[in-house]
């Protein structure tokens, strides 16, 4: 027979004493020989709601992860294309460390991507940032600005190409160059593109920690 939960009301594996969707602990009843009253089981460790954050520690790990994964995922890092990934695997593993800290070691899939939230949150805007900085550094302090410059025009070429291709007309081309050329059109893109990799990131990490949190949730009986 199908077990259900008392809060949510979803139904639970057999072998579970606490709910894997809501975190509640769940009581188990069992007949003694002699035909007296049932007495429920006792647990051998203190209880601790698993949908709940203890986000001292939960901060502390996400900071010590997140940062890091942000730096090597900015748009300029040799390794950017496997941002993404990381911040991923960031996210599960911030919930790993997280679940060694913690005594019992319960948590549900909710509060796990809510680490990864938090995790998402410090590595993409600590990719985004890094990104500008180094963009700032390398324009006014190491005057690289005609490479950046010849290479925006080569993109905004290549952009003309395929809105031709597309069959686009002239003057709307055109009015788009007008819009992309510019300082300010420069770094509108930028702050665009810079803000769709800290939420991209975000998501990763998100699936990451609820990912982890699945995979990581230990089920354990209680004892008598």
């Amino acid at each position: 027979m199908d077990v259900n939960c008392t809060r949510c009301h979803q139904t639970m594996p057999e072998d579970s004493c606490f709910c894997p969707v809501c975190g509640l602990p769940q009581l188990v009843y069992s007949a003694d020989n002699n035909g007296t009253s049932s007495q429920p089981e006792r647990w051998n460790e203190a209880v601790r709601d698993a949908s709940s954050v203890a986000w001292k520690p939960a901060l502390r790990s996400a900071l010590m992860l997140a940062i890091p994964a942000g730096i090597l995922s900015n748009m300029l890092s040799p390794v950017s294309i496997f941002g993404m990934p990381m911040m991923a695997v960031a996210g599960a593993w911030v919930v790993l460390l997280y679940m060694r800290s913690q005594q019992p070691a319960w948590i549900t899939i909710g509060a796990g991507a809510r680490i990864g939230l938090v995790t998402g949150i410090l590595g993409g805007w600590t990719a985004a940032a890094t990104t500008g900085v180094t963009l700032f550094a390398m324009r006014f302090w190491f005057h690289q600005g005609k490479f950046y410059d010849n290479l925006w025009q080569t993109l905004t070429e290549q952009m003309s190409q395929q809105w031709v291709s597309m069959g686009v007309d002239s003057q709307t081309i055109a009015q788009m160059q007008q819009m992309l050329m510019p300082p300010e059109g420069r770094a509108a893109w930028l702050l665009a593109a810079l803000t769709m990799l800290a939420m991209v990131l975000l998501l990763f990490a998100v699936a990451g920690g609820a990912i982890g949190a699945r995979l990581l949730a230990r089920r354990r009986r209680p004892e008598v």
